[in-house]
């Protein structure tokens, strides 16, 4: 027997004794490695309403898909002024025009970081508005969202321009929460929503207990980003040392031409790899998990 087929048939049997054993303790049907798992369907966004999530709600598609063209090319010009080479150009060009993605999550997450730093304080005001000093409920969500960060005051611009030309409350919810994109949000717009169509004595225990459980997630938050600014602020020498030793090699000898050989762009392109790898690695690590909506249309 070859070694081959003696593998083939120990990766079958080892396979089939995770089956049985899966079955029988763990009650799980059919051959897959694990059960399935269904996953709720999310509505679909367009490239716009991601933009708009960002901050970015006057640059189209088009220019943004321009931005990362235009830094590809200035990446892959760095690279073959580095490196000589066709190949380490293509792929620092790749890896530059990856930048504007990148600046976008990270302005989607501060605002989302901001977002959720605000809504104890601004439901506890809503509170106070519709409870103490008896304002409606869409006043005092439009006075609270005056007030509000600058980042999220164009989410409530737009809904309040829809409220005073349609009076419709539940479209203006609709638009609020297509603009601020947050769970919070989802939260506190439709516990204002219920409250405002079928009324109710219970709106301020409920913003009460939202207002809690914002405060705590908040904090959480807060103490793990604290934890991880030693280890951000490393990672950014994922992509500084190799950058200068690169550079430095090619003034050193002949490191400009050995750049240039087959074995030096197999080399470069490798190591290129492995530092987006180890960035995007880096990453995904230390990044937060996100809560999901629940109440998107």
């Amino acid at each position: 027997m070859s070694p081959l087929v003696a593998l083939v048939l120990a990766l079958a049997g080892a396979y089939g004794v995770h089956l049985l054993y899966t079955a029988v303790a763990l009650d799980w049907k059919g051959l897959a490695p694990g059960p399935r798992v269904e996953r709720r369907t999310r509505t679909r966004r367009g490239p716009q309403d991601w933009l708009i999530q960002a901050g970015l709600d006057d640059v189209q598609p088009v220019e943004f898909v321009a931005v990362v063209g235009v830094l590809g090319l200035v990446g892959g010009a760095f690279g073959y002024a580095i490196f000589a080479s066709p190949i380490p150009a293509l792929a620092l060009g790749a890896f530059a025009a990856s930048f504007p993605i990148a600046s976008y999550r990270n302005r989607r997450r501060t605002r989302r970081t901001v977002a959720q730093e605000a809504w104890p304080r601004m439901i506890e005001e809503i509170r106070i508005l519709t409870g103490s000093l008896g304002r409606s409920v869409p006043q005092a969500l439009f006075e609270v969202g005056q007030r509000g960060p600058q980042e999220m005051r164009a989410a409530f611009d737009a809904a309040h321009r829809e409220w005073l030309i349609s009076t419709d409350f539940p479209r203006t919810v609709a638009v609020l929460k297509d603009r601020l994109a947050d769970p919070t949000a989802d939260a506190t717009c439709e516990t204002l929503l219920v409250a405002h169509e079928i009324g109710g004595s219970d709106l301020d225990s409920r913003l009460r207990d939202l207002i809690e459980d914002r405060i705590q997630d908040v904090q959480g938050r807060k103490d793990a980003r604290a934890k991880q600014a030693g280890v951000r602020f490393a990672r950014t020498f994922v992509l500084v040392v190799p950058l200068g030793m690169a550079t430095a090699g090619v003034s050193v000898g002949e490191g400009r031409a050995a750049y240039a050989t087959a074995g030096g762009q197999l080399a470069v392109v490798a190591a290129i790899g492995m530092i987006i790898g180890c960035w995007v690695w880096a990453g995904a690590i230390m990044r937060l998990p996100e809560e999901e909506r629940v109440f998107e249309r």
